[in-house]
């Protein structure tokens, strides 16, 4: 068969995963956006300040924790979002997990979704607002679309390559820094990173910088595309964490780049720390501080 052969049984409703994508990057992304809402409303809100001790576990560490809400979330999604694009896979934070593997299906050929199902999971066991769902659709290395939801917080952000970001259905932009203002940055956990990356980071500590540790990656994403942060600074590269946010910067008008001054990699392989800024100049600047540092 041809890559555009049927992938549905019904002959009125086919759909080709080359339909779906040329429909994806037109700017229909409503059923992606209904998973991903559906998962949220069944899987994580019922669970939400309702946890029982049994239900959370630690991966690795106290600051890596996982719950039966992340592990049922990114079972749905799965289903879903590889029903709608026949032939993608998934990359899930929690099957990676069980199964480091399936991190190389970044490298090949077949559409890539990238899902964290709760990012922000110390947030969700405190019963805090601050977590998000994280779903980014990549394809040979570039990321194509990305969702981020917020559903405790009622803020659904999507970015679509090349047809800019929204955050519930209004376009936002990241803007710039003011002349002189004091740079708003947030870093990596101290517990995720290696000495060198620690010494990366103090090059933040300077006048005119306020770094702080970051919370929720996702919702730290969306605080730099809609202009309330400046920038991010993070030593960890797991695309779960990264892919969807990193679209959303770059379609409100920001970038990223990585300590030696390369675009982030989603498949890898990059020099850190990296940042993602309102603007190149930001990005820039922040890049420089932590090259010194």
């Amino acid at each position: 068969m041809t890559e555009r052969s049927v992938t549905t049984t019904t002959r009125d409703t086919r759909l080709t995963t080359d339909d779906f994508l040329d429909r994806l990057l037109a700017g229909d992304t409503t059923a992606v956006e209904e998973a991903v809402r559906k998962a949220a409303a069944t899987e994580i809100m019922p669970r939400f300040r309702q946890l029982d001790a049994a239900e959370i576990v630690e991966k690795n560490g106290p600051h890596d924790l996982v719950t039966v809400a992340d592990r049922a979330a990114e079972t749905q999604l799965t289903a879903a979002l590889t029903a709608l694009l026949p032939g993608s896979v998934v990359v899930g934070e929690e099957a990676v997990h069980a199964d480091p593997s399936i991190y190389e299906a970044l490298k090949g050929d077949a559409p890539v979704w990238i899902v964290d199902p709760v990012d922000g999971t110390r947030q969700f066991v405190r019963g805090e607002a601050g977590f998000c769902t994280l779903v980014a659709l990549a394809r040979h290395g570039e990321i194509l679309a990305s969702w981020t939801y917020a559903p405790a917080l009622e803020e659904f952000a999507v970015a679509v390559r090349g047809r800019g970001a929204t955050l519930n259905g209004a376009p936002i932009r990241s803007g710039a820094p003011a002349p002189g203002a004091v740079l708003e940055v947030a870093t990596s956990h101290p517990d995720y990173t290696t000495p060198d990356q620690k010494r990366a980071l103090l090059g933040l500590r300077t006048e005119g910088v306020d770094p702080r540790p970051c919370g929720s990656a996702g919702l730290e994403y969306l605080a730099v595309a809609r202009g309330e942060l400046d920038g991010i600074a993070f030593s960890w590269e797991y695309a779960w964490d990264h892919a969807a946010g990193l679209l959303l910067v770059e379609e409100a008008g920001g970038t990223d780049l990585t300590v030696t001054g390369e675009r982030f990699r989603i498949a890898g392989g990059n020099a850190l720390p990296f940042t993602a800024a309102r603007d190149a100049a930001t990005a820039d600047r922040i890049r420089s501080l932590l090259q010194a540092g």
